[in-house]
């Protein structure tokens, strides 16, 4: 397809977008709440994923040996035990499978065994791995006719001698840092499991860093013989993190921030070595190289095509700080980067900045997503830092085995590993609004509802999709080096968590089942606030497999380390000296009520007391959970939750205070607390204050406890009014001090769906929350 002057004109428009002033753009963009004049769109996607009852069976296919890059990482996210990133079929009926790992061996696998097929880094002496996520031996496709020709392709990354030695393909387009490398293989025998043949080179392009190189080539697996499509080979070319303050993915003239289209037979390209297929659609046209098949983007991660005609091609895009998106690509299209990210205005003054499109929007020719979500960092978090979210592309699944997947888009999030899904049905830019996301659930073949980074062995998962011939899906992690198969789904109805009649009192809510993912120490909150909890003393190790009621997949642990004095002690929360302002619906609350699930090993309590020689001194309390008051060093609390010595003898409490400088009330249960408490046992606790009336009330199991005020006449200056008007200096759980040193309330207990609200919830309340766990999931 030859482009019209028209688009011509557009692109060029879009080209000059940076000279208008984002700040005085108006407009809405369909699905989407926007902002008008200077103000920034401060949540671009308001509505998450949906979290959906369908979910899919993984079962382990192949562990991979562990690799190391070159030269050896410093980055962690580097530090993978095996980068493979990707998994297809070899396409010659052999049922083998090849797997590239990103540190330079190309894997077959046949039969569950795998052979290193070809060293591609020992055939470099220039290869390079060790820095930039996407750096060294990056993807492999087979050409379809590779069972007759033995041919395939590879690109890998080069530095070391090859800089300002080895000629470029487009030489002067950018500083040189690396080079991504197109290589033809041509294997003396097809059928062998050990390469042995000739190669050449076929394109080599610069790039000024280490990130957004070429990331994908391919072929299109559904074009026929004879079809224009079959044969010609796809690129996936990043901007080269050079966007920000030039016009690269926007300029004609490079193949930076493309979607490039060759034929690897043909010899008319700049270097000879490859051909320009003549239906590309710039061809011909002034100031074009003719290559392109696509512009506008920042980090073009992996692309597919549906196999269900009319074959619709998907590309999965890698945002800068806010919007990661999928888009259906068509020749010619412009996807807007840098002037646009996903469906707004981007501001490269400010890369933290979004606007609204302006009503001239259309006149720039831009194409915009069919699939969009955004990162909702936790709150403070900088917008320039990672926050953990990169869009892997997937594959419109159309296999026989898995009939309730049939016609989705199945991909994912590399890092935090979460599954989506979206109908392809509704993936067509002709609607002007995107798809419906939705987050898949994940099971082990034992039945088990699991988080990839569960299956993955950490937070970071580094998640990759995989396709067989057949259309069956496989799931990829450098985190461990494993492969799973898809190989069923379950259906399992998933309730909010949280019953609508108290939903909108939530300020917190912590499940720990939503680590950082770029700092599995930090726990984010499933609430609304955003507040971002660090598990102290024992950090990711303080997360547990099982929780309280069957829905649950883990929990927090926490326990007295050792009785020698020191700051090792496991506790969790947050803490900040100038108050905690994400907890502002909490500062001057009228009510507060704090619930959740707690379990308490053994029954010897309180603990020994590490800040005295005496080993037979013991604390006077256990920790819990709760908000500390505006004042708080750490200790002093606004609403919690405790064991606590009550004339000596240790009681079930709930403990409030509602000016920061006045007294404390207890409400201490009546019973034994270890009656109320068993040991190892998950039992669910709520505490409400309410401030204006002076009232405390316990529950166990969604009942009321018989329980005492144990100091006398009125100690919270009741006056009508809530608590101080001050933020919250955070909240502690498990202890106390939850920013470290030494512990003085230490308990060996787990929690599950810790719950902060700022309302009193009523019996009734209490109770329906209570069976909603019993009976969820």
């Amino acid at each position: 397809m030859r482009s019209s002057p028209r688009l011509v004109a557009l692109v060029a428009a879009g080209m000059l977008a940076a000279l208008a002033a984002p700040a005085t753009a108006t407009g809405s963009a369909a699905g989407f709440t926007t902002t008008t004049g200077d103000e920034r769109i401060s949540d671009p996607v308001p509505e998450d994923p949906r979290a959906s009852s369908l979910g899919i069976v993984l079962e382990e296919y192949h562990q991979f040996p562990e690799t190391e890059s070159v030269p050896p990482a410093t980055d962690y996210r580097l530090q993978r035990h095996a980068r493979i990133n990707h998994i297809g079929d070899v396409p010659d009926g052999s049922g083998r499978q090849f797997v590239p790992d990103l540190n330079g061996p190309l894997y077959f696998l046949e039969d569950g065994e795998e052979q290193v097929y070809l060293d591609v880094r020992g055939q470099f002496p220039d290869f390079f791995s060790g820095r930039g996520m996407g750096s060294g031996f990056g993807f492999a496709t087979f050409h379809p006719e590779f069972e007759d020709n033995g041919v395939f392709y590879t690109v890998h990354t080069e530095q070391f001698g090859a800089i300002g030695t080895k000629p470029l393909t487009y030489p002067g387009q950018s500083r040189e840092f690396s080079h991504s490398v197109v290589t033809e293989w041509t294997a003396d025998d097809p059928a062998a499991d050990t390469f042995s043949g000739e190669s050449r080179e076929v394109m080599r392009l610069g790039f000024f860093s280490q990130i957004h190189a070429i990331q994908q080539i391919d072929f299109n697996p559904t074009a026929r013989p004879g079809s224009a499509d079959y044969g010609m080979l796809y690129l996936a070319v990043g901007d080269g993190g050079a966007a920000l303050g030039t016009d690269v993915p926007q300029d004609p003239a490079t193949p930076y921030g493309k979607i490039l289209r060759i034929d690897p037979t043909g010899t008319d390209g700049p270097n000879g070595q490859y051909g320009i297929p003549d239906d590309n659609p710039f061809v011909g046209d002034e100031g074009w190289i003719g290559e392109i098949w696509a512009i506008g983007l920042r980090d073009p991660h992996r692309f597919s095509w549906d196999a269900r005609s009319p074959h619709r091609m998907y590309l999965g895009h890698i945002g800068q700080r806010a919007i990661e998106a999928v888009y259906e690509v068509r020749p010619g299209d412009n996807y807007g980067w840098s002037e646009r990210e996903g469906r707004f205005v981007f501001d490269e003054t400010d890369e933290c900045a979004l606007y609204p499109l302006p009503e001239d929007d259309e006149d720039f020719g831009y194409t915009y997503p069919v699939i969009a979500y955004d990162h909702d960092p936790p709150a403070g978090w900088p917008c320039a830092a990672d926050s953990g979210h990169a869009l892997g592309g997937g594959y419109v699944y159309r296999g026989r085995d898995l009939p309730l997947l049939r016609g989705k888009y199945v991909f994912g999030d590399i890092v935090d590993g979460r599954v989506y899904w979206a109908e392809s049905g509704q993936m067509r830019r002709e609607t002007g609004r995107e798809a419906t996301l939705h987050e898949m659930q994940v099971f082990d073949t034992d039945g088990r509802r699991l988080r990839l980074t569960d299956l993955a062995g950490d937070t970071r998962v580094d998640l990759r999709f995989g396709a067989d011939a057949e259309g069956e899906l496989y799931l990829l992690s450098k985190a461990n080096g494993k492969i799973w198969k898809v190989v069923g789904t379950r259906v399992v109805p998933q309730t909010p968590p949280v019953d609508r009649r108290i939903a909108d009192d939530v300020v917190a809510r912590y499940d720990f089942e939503h680590p950082l993912a770029v700092d599995g120490t930090r726990e984010e909150d499933a609430g609304p606030s955003g507040t971002l909890l660090s598990l102290v003393g024992g950090g990711k190790e303080q997360r547990q497999l099982g929780g309280a009621y069957g829905g649950s997949i883990s929990s927090l642990r926490t326990q007295q380390v050792g009785t020698t004095p020191g700051a090792d002690d496991w506790r969790a929360g947050v803490w900040d000296p100038e108050g905690v302002e994400s907890l502002d619906r909490l500062a001057g609350a009228e009510q507060i009520t704090v619930m959740g699930w707690f379990n308490v090993s053994g029954d010897t309590y309180p603990l020994p007391n590490t800040t005295t020689p005496d080993p037979n001194d013991r604390y006077n309390a256990v920790g819990l959970a709760g908000v500390l008051s505006g004042n708080s060093d750490g200790h002093g609390v606004r609403a919690l939750i405790e064991l606590i010595q009550v004339d000596g003898e240790l009681k079930l409490v709930a403990l409030g205070r509602r000016l920061d400088t006045g007294a404390s009330q207890t409400l201490a249960a009546d019973a034994d607390w270890r009656r109320l408490l068993p040991p190892d046992t998950w039992v669910h606790l709520a505490a409400t204050f309410d401030y204006t009336t002076g009232q405390m009330q316990l529950f166990r199991n969604g009942v009321p406890l018989a329980a005492s005020y144990t100091t006398p006449g009125d100690p919270w200056q009741v006056d009508g009014t809530g608590t101080s008007d001050t933020l919250p200096r955070g909240i502690k759980i498990g202890g106390s001090f939850p920013q470290g040193g030494q512990e003085r309330n230490p308990c060996n207990c787990s929690f599950d769906e810790l719950v902060f609200l700022d309302r009193a919830v009523t019996r009734s309340e209490v109770l329906t929350q209570y069976l909603r766990y019993r009976v969820s999931r």
